[in-house]
């Protein structure tokens, strides 16, 4: 089984640098959403839902931006990449804003409504990302 695997790996070598990037952001991932979530538990105690989770968003956003760069691309921070950023970031925000208010109405929890939104997004945001920083780089 070990042999297979290896083999499969040095057949594969254009994938290495993806498995790496993925492990990267799921680093950056889990540091971006603990802040983000850590935000949103504090601002529950003083405004609604949707208000918390947007102060979480903004804080994590500012910090995901700067280890997503550096950290999991391994890129210069430029007004590009800044953009695609802040443009795939939106369409996140919209998924997960809508995805928490569906969660709420079904009668989830708020703390538990927020980190499944959390979950459930963290792949399609991966893909965002990916088109962001190689593809538009091309």
């Amino acid at each position: 089984m070990i042999d297979c695997l290896k083999a499969f790996w040095q057949k594969h070598s254009k994938w290495h640098q993806d498995v790496w990037r993925v492990i990267r952001f799921g680093i950056t991932g889990v540091l971006s959403t603990g802040l983000h979530y850590a935000v949103y538990l504090l601002a529950l105690k003083l405004v609604n839902p949707t208000i918390s989770y947007s102060l979480g968003y903004g804080v994590g956003l500012i910090f995901n931006y700067f280890m997503t760069t550096h950290f999991t691309f391994k890129e210069p921070a430029t007004k590009r990449n800044a953009a695609g950023f802040l443009g795939s970031h939106a369409v996140n925000y919209l998924l997960e804003i809508g995805l928490l208010n569906l969660l709420l109405l079904l009668g989830i929890g708020k703390q538990l409504a927020g980190i499944l939104t959390l979950v459930l997004v963290v792949p399609i945001n991966f893909l965002l990302l990916r088109f962001v920083f190689v593809n538009m780089k091309k």
